[in-house]
């Protein structure tokens, strides 16, 4: 197969159609769409380089003469390898190592007090919770008797960013 006669410009570009007997077993590929080109289709296209282009359909020949990146071409196989399409799921699945989970002290309580309430019993700290709830409960009910007593006056609304006395 001869790619270029000897009297063509060596600038210019060049068009062969593929089929010789010698790649009777070979297939080659696509430049753009990287499908297999069987012998007797398909174009070869050598750029002014000299750099032979097969191409294996007017489609992927009329994107490449617009210079049209394949990547960007969702049918092409560049634009599956990049956006991850077709892989296997054996080769998708990653191996992670698990997060170790990290206890922190909060601000009012050290480690060991948040591990020492974690160790107390249930019925404890629920009998603390219903302690407090009672107290704070007793404590409402005490300036609401003390507020019901007054002329009935409330204090003037106070904005929420300036420090009570």
């Amino acid at each position: 197969m001869t790619l270029c006669n000897k009297r063509s410009n060596p600038t210019s570009i060049s068009h062969f159609n593929i089929s010789h007997p010698q790649s009777l077993t070979t297939a080659e590929l696509c430049a753009m769409s990287e499908y297999r080109i069987w012998p007797g289709t398909g174009k070869l296209f050598i750029r002014r380089d000299g750099k032979p282009i097969f191409l294996g359909s007017s489609k992927a020949q009329s994107l490449t003469l617009q210079r049209k990146k394949p990547a960007k071409l969702v049918w092409t196989q560049a634009w599956r390898r990049l956006h991850k399409k077709g892989l296997s799921e054996a080769n998708l699945k990653k191996r992670r190592t698990r997060t170790n989970k990290v206890q922190r002290a909060v601000v009012g309580l050290s480690l060991d007090d948040i591990k020492k309430k974690a160790a107390q019993k249930p019925e404890f700290r629920s009998a603390q919770r219903d302690a407090a709830l009672k107290d704070v409960k007793t404590r409402k009910k005490v300036t609401k008797s003390k507020g019901n007593s007054g002329s009935g006056v409330r204090a003037s609304k106070v904005p929420k960013n300036v420090k009570r006395r």
